[in-house]
């Protein structure tokens, strides 16, 4: 019972990282890329893992975390399924809409509650549904505008969409069977996570951007930013894999829409982004969705530790039966061996 208490204030811990690291990123790279004209964001995703990768290796020096050995083929293609997941989000963005590609991100939660209700045999209930599509609603109203359909768009939203809900399972799934820690898993993962970047980023970025990433004129400023986003950066990645893995998939998308709302009110507050009563209905809408997502996960969750509790309670009486039945009757022969004593 001792270690609930503490097993809370790390799943909240987690997320309040998650949300802080992630909304400042956001702004850091927002004005990167719009301000100072540093539009190569497959490239600095590369750049973020590399560091992450760097910085945790230091702790491991330092004894800070402990290296566990695990099978590296799973880790290798989750680290490779990831970068890949990562390259698919930032091409769709540059073949699609901005309306478009967020309802591709929209459609991540959906089908992330589709595959592990099909493989996993997870189940979510009625209200859990109706919350989460309150959420959508919500964050639709509020970041979605123009709609503009292509084919090719299309096919690399739905690639973005498969390989990010299975990378994120993985994430859960790996974590437990392989019984390794999130900074673990990332510290193993992270490699090839930036290999894979490292190698295609600037193929990407020059692709979607026409522009060169090693012919780029570097400014002190350009920079300093580029070194804060990647501080910054570590801090993203540890709280995403402490999440997924504290959590599931599904409240870290929960969270991710979190964080865009909070995006959409920094951006009019910090960088005047033209904002509309569209923006603060949809983000009220979302809150609410998130507040009943919070709510009826916390209800299901008291609901089955009641269950659990009231199981080991009756496995423990099945337990202590038999031996109480054994002293009983030892008590009854030996009263009656006493009787019988008495008797002669």
């Amino acid at each position: 019972m001792g270690e609930m208490p503490s097993f809370q204030l790390g799943v909240i811990g987690a997320l309040f990282l998650s949300v802080a690291s992630s909304v400042s990123i956001v702004i850091c790279n927002k004005a990167l890329m719009s301000n100072l004209g540093f539009p190569f964001a497959t490239t600095l995703t590369s750049w973020h893992l590399m560091v992450t990768f760097c910085t945790l290796h230091a702790a491991q020096r330092l004894n800070l975390f402990e290296s566990k050995s695990i099978d590296m083929k799973p880790v290798m293609l989750f680290g490779i399924l990831n970068g890949v997941s990562i390259g698919l989000l930032n091409l769709s963005l540059g073949f699609n809409s901005i309306g478009f590609y967020q309802m591709t991100k929209l459609a991540i939660i959906p089908f992330t509650v589709l595959l592990e209700t099909l493989f996993l045999k997870k189940q979510f209930s009625q209200k859990i549904k109706l919350s989460l599509f309150v959420l959508l609603v919500g964050v639709g109203i509020a970041s979605v505008t123009d709609l503009q359909l292509n084919f090719v768009g299309t096919i690399l939203s739905l690639l973005a969409i498969i390989t990010t809900c299975v990378g994120q399972i993985l994430t859960s799934t790996i974590q437990k069977r392989l019984n390794v820690s999130s900074t673990q898993l990332l510290y193993q993962s992270a490699p090839f996570q930036a290999a894979i970047l490292f190698v295609s980023g600037p193929l990407v970025d020059q692709f979607l951007t026409t522009k060169n990433v090693f012919a780029y004129k570097y400014s002190s400023l350009v920079l300093a930013f580029i070194i804060l986003s990647c501080i910054i950066s570590v801090s993203v990645n540890f709280s995403t894999f402490m999440v997924i893995g504290k959590t599931s998939p599904v409240t870290y998308q929960v969270l991710g829409h979190l964080k865009t709302c909070l995006v959409l009110g920094f951006g009019y507050t910090l960088l005047h982004d033209p904002f509309t009563m569209r923006n603060i209905i949809g983000i009220l809408v979302a809150i609410f969705g998130m507040g009943l997502y919070s709510y009826f996960c916390v209800q299901e969750n008291k609901k089955k530790q009641s269950v659990d509790l009231s199981l080991a309670s009756q496995m423990k009486d099945k337990d202590s039966t038999p031996i109480l039945g054994m002293q009983d009757k030892e008590i009854s022969h030996d009263a009656k061996k006493s009787t019988k004593d008495s008797l002669v």
